[in-house]
């Protein structure tokens, strides 16, 4: 063997350089670079000193020595319940044999080593079996105590129940030991009267009596006695008549940022008509249902004489999230990761997620492209993600942004043969946006044009950088046809997750995000939520954006009803009262009174900036007509889904130009109603249907009125339609287009013509009836019309290249030699939205 450096000897072997340096010093060995040269004779004295360092004998006998380590590592939980320790235990084990020449000392010596291999495993399994003794004591206690709690719960509700009954009983009984004592005072009240007044009047017809009292002491005795009575019917009735307040009653009215005059008398316990005269004396003349703001209900409150408490407009979402986070408490655990398929249209994200989930879901898709956000959980072999499939078509940026928001992993997937596309890149600046990190899949790698590295190079321009370039990003080949790659990347995907540390406390109420919601002729609303962070269970009361209401329902994605849904489970809720928008986030509420409260208030400061937005829609359309007519075309748009919706109006919105517009009239999910086409009528719109039909009645009013009303299923066949139409409302223009030049040559005077000129087409055709111009030095002198044309002594209607010919100019009698007369016409064109 020829001589090899000591680097190269260190390679070979697969140690640092340093080390061998070392070793071959302490081996007694001269070379001190990994450059020096070393010979076969320094690598066998090398070979030999490394043997003796480890025990071994010099030539081939073996080792004489061994040295064996074990190291195990276990956790054991110390005491039970929430506050429970996790403690690590780590156990070391070092032992040295010797091996010795006898062969008995060797036997000796392996069955040592075999008590000793018994002895541990033993050991670990002592250690197991205590290990799950611990565990099964502690759910036993665990259960135990739930089970003391339940029962002790139990005992308390029955003993308020019990007190309650008592305590219901004994004023029943109070009330009506009452009644009959007041019933036997009355009864012994008129006994002794009607006793009384009889007695007075024999008494005094024959027997012992009064006759010897005056008048003036009867009558005397007889208002007492009805005084008397007076009193007792007064004490009677003081029980439950009204008393006047000794002293004015002095509120705590609370204020927001605005409210009506009705509404603040109602605050204030008095009637409208005094705030109203208050006002009035204050210098406002108001109604009763007129806006004020807050400083003058202030104003106002203190005039009346009570206390004035400011409330902050968002101070029940302020509330709201106060509860959310003090009910949000318990035991973090790891959550599956929710994932994007992002990139191109026609790149292969759902054939890829196809093949994933062993499912043909781009099949059922219009036009092949994916038009909403669908969400999938899938339980692979490598552990449970949650994919989102966005779409990937220009009109759909926001629900691609939406999805870039709602997800903790990004792959984004391009094609191998195609490289970078526009949303290629506009996916790459939606995770950025989001500080999500992104797994690159380049598919399509069994086509014979697929390029990985030129997908490598246009990222990198883009500061994505792959990791084999020192970049962090994972770029992944795949091929959603043969299922190349699809494990590496499930692995890029759990190893992304797993740096991330991503967490949730399934005890905590529901949260998420609403994927998407559509209007279901059968269900009413569904709404499909991805839950965030704690659990969402059958019968929660929930609110969503705008709206609430109580999970009736809970289906997964395969359509299947289930009862619970954790953390990155992705579900389809029935029992809101509308349908959310996409995005808005999803919150459990212990209380359905203050879901709805809030719902309201959100309602109704949606409609106030929906009132803003049409004054301002309003003044600017003013604007707009003062400077010219604007020309616009009217929608009316209906839906399957809100996010189709949304992408829709969003891409209409975008269409036009300063000439003219698309405004959308109405939009809703849902079918085609007589509503929409009485809508349609009114403002002369035309009805679209997106994956949405219209109702027998609707229809009746289309056919009867002669609407136009059209259904899609592909998205961008609705952009096509209104460029078009948008096209037309453009009309055409008219445009000059030069149809022949003559050179003049010569000219000639005649009494009656005037001037004519000699001239040879040089360009074009030259006609009698279109309009010319004299041009002199390439400058316009004069335009106007041909008086004659004339090819030798005959007149003519036209005269082609290379003709000479005589020409009359109409009303032009300065035609010089050199001049040129260019005839022209004028053309309709179509105009474009560019244009």
């Amino acid at each position: 063997m020829s001589e090899v450096t000591v680097e190269q000897l260190a390679q070979v072997v697969g140690t640092p350089v340093d080390r061998m340096l070392e070793q071959m010093k302490d081996a007694g060995l001269p070379q001190t670079s990994g450059s020096d040269s070393i010979t076969d004779g320094e690598k066998q004295t090398l070979l030999a000193f490394l043997k003796r360092s480890h025990g071994e004998a010099e030539g081939d006998a073996e080792p004489s020595k061994i040295t064996l380590k074990r190291k195990t590592t276990s956790q054991l939980k110390v005491g039970g319940g929430v506050k429970g320790k996790t403690v690590n235990v780590e156990v070391r084990k070092k032992r040295t044999y010797v091996k010795r020449n006898i062969a008995p000392e060797v036997e000796v010596e392996k069955s040592r080593r075999e008590e000793a291999q018994q002895k541990a495993e033993e050991e670990d399994r002592k250690l197991q079996e205590a290990r799950q003794r611990l565990e099964a004591e502690r759910k036993d206690e665990e259960t135990r105590k739930k089970q003391e709690a339940e029962r002790k719960e139990a005992e308390r509700a029955d003993a308020e129940r019990q007190a309650a009954d008592q305590q219901r009983k004994s004023e029943e009984d109070k009330r009506r030991a009452d009644l009959e004592k007041a019933r036997r005072e009355a009864e012994e009240r008129r006994r002794k009267d009607n006793e009384r007044g009889p007695g007075r009047g024999k008494r005094g017809a024959g027997g012992r009596g009064t006759l010897h009292r005056s008048e003036k002491a009867r009558k005397g005795s007889a208002k007492a006695r009805a005084g008397k009575a007076n009193q007792r019917r007064g004490n009677q009735q003081a029980e439950h008549a009204f008393e006047k307040p000794t002293a004015p009653v002095v509120r705590e009215v609370a204020l927001p940022e605005t409210i009506t005059v009705a509404e603040l008398a109602q605050r204030m316990s008095v009637k409208a008509a005094e705030v109203i005269k208050a006002m009035f004396t204050m210098g406002s003349m108001v109604t009763i249902n007129q806006v004020i703001d807050q400083e003058t209900a202030s104003i106002v409150v203190e005039e009346m004489g009570h206390k004035v408490k400011l409330v902050k407009a968002d101070a029940i979402e302020d509330s709201l999230e106060q509860d959310h986070q003090a009910h949000d408490e318990g035991e973090s655990q790891s959550r599956a990761p929710v994932v994007t398929v992002m990139g191109h249209v026609d790149h292969g994200k759902t054939s890829l997620l196809d093949y994933i989930r062993k499912a043909k879901v781009q099949a059922g898709e219009a036009g092949g492209i994916t038009q909403h956000i669908g969400a999938y959980h899938v339980e692979t072999g490598h552990g449970m993600i949650t994919f989102l499939d966005t779409p990937g078509h220009a009109a759909f940026t926001a629900m691609r942004a939406r999805g870039a928001k709602a997800t903790d992993i990004v792959i984004l997937v391009v094609a191998a043969d195609d490289g970078m596309m526009p949303q290629t890149e506009e996916a790459i600046q939606h995770s950025k946006a989001a500080g999500v990190p992104l797994v690159v899949a380049v598919n399509k790698m069994d086509k014979e044009q697929a390029d990985p590295d030129r997908v490598k190079n246009e990222m990198a321009a883009k500061d994505v950088i792959p990791e084999d370039w020192g970049g962090d990003t994972q770029f992944v080949p795949v091929s959603a046809h043969t299922g190349q790659g699809i494990d590496e990347l499930l692995d890029a995907i759990l190893l992304q997750s797993e740096m991330l540390e991503l967490n949730a406390v399934p005890e905590a109420p529901g949260k998420g995000i609403v994927v998407e919601s559509r209007l279901d002729k059968g269900r009413g609303p569904v709404a499909t939520i991805l839950v965030q962070n704690g659990t969402l269970n059958l019968g929660d009361n929930v609110l969503v954006g705008q709206q609430y209401g109580r999970v009736r329902a809970m289906l997964d994605e395969n359509a299947k009803p289930i009862k619970a849904a954790g953390p990155s489970i992705p579900v389809e809720i029935l029992g809101l009262d509308g349908t959310p928008d996409a995005g808005d986030e999803m919150l459990v509420v212990r209380d359905e009174r203050k879901a709805r409260e809030i719902a309201l208030f959100r309602q109704g400061k949606f409609r106030e900036v929906k009132l803003a937005r049409q004054q301002a829609s309003k003044l600017e359309n003013l604007f707009d007509n003062m400077g010219g007519e604007r020309k616009t075309l009217n929608v009316v748009l209906k839906t399957d889904v809100r996010g189709s919706l949304e992408a829709l109006i969003g891409a209409l919105n975008d269409l036009g130009n300063e000439e003219v517009q698309v405004k959308v009239v109405s939009s809703g999910v849902g079918g085609i109603t007589e509503t929409d086409a009485n809508l349609a009528l009114a403002s002369n719109a035309v009805i679209f249907g997106f994956n949405v039909r219209a109702d027998a009645s609707a229809r009746r009013i289309v056919e009867s009125e002669e609407l136009d009303m059209r259904y899609y299923s592909v998205i961008y066949d609705i952009i096509d339609d209104v460029n078009k139409a948008l096209t037309g409302l453009l009309g055409s223009e008219l445009r000059e287009e030069i149809v022949g030049i003559a050179e003049v040559r010569d000219v000639f005077r005649s009494p009656k013509l005037g001037a004519i000129a000699g001239c040879m087409v040089i360009e074009g055709t030259v006609f009698r009836n279109e309009r010319i111009r004299v041009l002199r030095d390439n400058v316009v002198v004069f335009e106007g019309e041909l008086e004659s044309l004339r090819r030798y002594k005959d007149d003519v209607n036209e005269v082609r290249n290379g003709v000479e010919c005589g020409i009359g100019v109409k009303s032009y009698n300065d035609v010089k030699a050199g001049d040129l007369i260019e005839v022209f016409k004028g053309v309709e064109v179509a105009r474009t939205l560019d244009s």
